[in-house]
C-alpha cells in the first residue's frame, strides 16, 4: 500500500466537509466544557446535546420507552424494539448497550445515541437497552459499572417484551466498551435466573495508560478523540490519586490482575485506523487473547472513532453486517 500509514502523521481520514465542520465545532465546544478545575460546563454542553423523547408509536421501523431502575440515582434505560423484522413472529436477541462519552458527556436519550441505537434495532434486530448510568466526575469509578450491572440484574427479572433472555449481549462503544467489559466480567461471577450472556461487543473500546502508544503520538487532530481529552477524562472518572495504569483503564498493566480465571463470553471488538487509542485497543486484544479469551478483532483502516454514528460512512454498513453475523451465526 502506497502513501502515508493509516493513521500515521500526515494523513487523514476521507470525511465529508458538512462532517468535518460538525466534528470541529463538536471538539470546540468539548474542549470549552472541560474545566481546569476538574469540572463540567454542563449549562454549555446542554446547548449542544439535543435529547430525543421516547416514541411509543412506531418510527423507523421501532417502538422506544424508558424504564427507571433506581430514581435515587437516576439510573433507567431506553428499550428500543423493532416493530419490522424478517421473522416478526421470533422473539429477538437482547442487546444492552452502552454509550460512549468519557464517562463525562452524553446519555441515553442523547440524539446521537437514540438515532444509533434505533438502528440497531431495526437492522439487527434485537432488543436494544440503552442504560443511562451516572456520570464523572460527579460520579466516579465504579458507579457506571455498578449501574451497569444493577441493570443487567433488573431485565433478568424484567425482560422486555418479545425478547430471548437465553439470548443476551453486552455492547458499547468507547466508554461505554469499557464499561460493558467490566460489566461482562461481573456478569462471570453470578448465574442469572433467565439472563444468558452470548457475547461481548466493545465498539472502538476507552482504554488507557501511563505509557503514551504510537497511535497516541501519530494521529493528531482526529475527531473526538485527542490525548488531551482523553487524559482529562481519565482524571475524571478513576479514583482520586489514581493513574491511568489502575485497572479499570490498563487491564493488562503493572497493576492488574490475573484476568485468566475471569469469565467472559466470546467477544467482537471493532478498531478504526484513524482513532487514537487504538493501539489501546489491540492491547486489550492481544491481552484476552493471551489469557485465554475467545476474541475476533475487526479493524477498518481508514475509520474514525465514532465512525459507527455515521451512516454515510462506509464502514458503518459494514459493522452494522458485522454486528448482526456476531448476535445470530457467532
Amino acid at each position: 500500500m502506497s502513501g502515508p500509514a493509516c493513521g500515521s502523521a500526515g494523513a487523514s481520514p476521507d470525511l465529508p466537509w458538512m462532517l468535518r465542520l460538525s466534528f470541529t465545532i463538536t471538539n470546540t465546544i468539548i474542549d470549552a466544557c472541560l474545566r481546569r478545575d476538574g469540572t463540567v460546563n454542563r449549562r454549555l454542553f446542554s446547548f449542544v446535546d439535543v435529547k430525543s423523547p421516547p416514541c411509543v408509536e412506531p418510527a423507523n421501523g421501532v417502538t422506544t420507552s424508558d424504564t427507571t431502575v433506581d430514581p435515587s440515582r437516576n439510573l433507567w434505560f431506553r428499550l428500543f424494539l423493532p416493530t419490522e423484522s424478517a421473522n416478526a413472529s421470533e422473539n429477538v436477541p437482547v442487546v444492552v448497550y452502552f454509550h460512549g462519552g468519557g464517562f463525562v458527556f452524553l446519555t441515553a436519550d442523547s440524539k446521537p445515541f437514540d438515532d444509533f441505537c434505533r438502528r440497531l434495532s431495526r437492522d439487527l434486530p434485537a432488543a436494544v437497552v440503552s442504560v443511562n448510568y451516572r456520570l464523572a466526575p460527579e460520579h466516579r469509578y465504579p458507579s457506571q459499572y455498578d449501574d451497569g450491572f444493577d441493570v443487567l440484574k433488573f431485565i433478568d427479572e424484567n425482560p422486555p417484551p418479545n425478547s430471548d433472555q437465553s439470548r443476551c449481549f453486552i455492547a458499547g462503544d468507547s466508554a461505554g466498551g469499557n464499561i460493558a467489559h467490566h460489566v461482562a466480567a461481573r456478569a462471570g461471577e453470578v448465574k442469572f435466573r433467565n439472563l444468558k450472556i452470548r457475547g461481548l461487543i466493545p465498539i472502538q473500546p476507552y482504554f488507557g495508560g501511563e505509557e503514551r502508544t504510537a497511535s497516541e503520538i501519530q494521529v493528531v487532530g482526529a475527531p473526538i478523540v485527542s490525548v488531551e481529552r482523553a487524559d482529562w477524562c481519565w482524571k475524571a472518572f478513576l479514583p482520586d490519586g489514581s493513574d491511568r495504569d489502575h485497572p479499570a483503564a490498563n487491564l493488562f498493566g503493572p497493576k492488574s490482575g490475573d484476568m485468566s480465571g475471569v469469565k467472559i463470553p466470546k467477544c467482537l471488538v471493532f478498531i478504526g485506523g484513524f482513532d487514537p487509542l487504538k493501539d489501546w485497543q489491540k492491547k486489550y486484544c492481544e491481552g484476552m487473547k493471551k489469557n485465554g479469551k475467545n476474541l475476533k478483532m475487526i479493524e477498518y483502516p481508514k475509520a474514525i472513532h465514532s465512525f459507527y454514528m455515521v451512516p454515510e460512512l462506509p464502514e458503518s454498513s459494514l459493522f452494522i453486517n458485522e454486528f448482526r453475523n456476531f448476535i445470530y451465526f457467532g
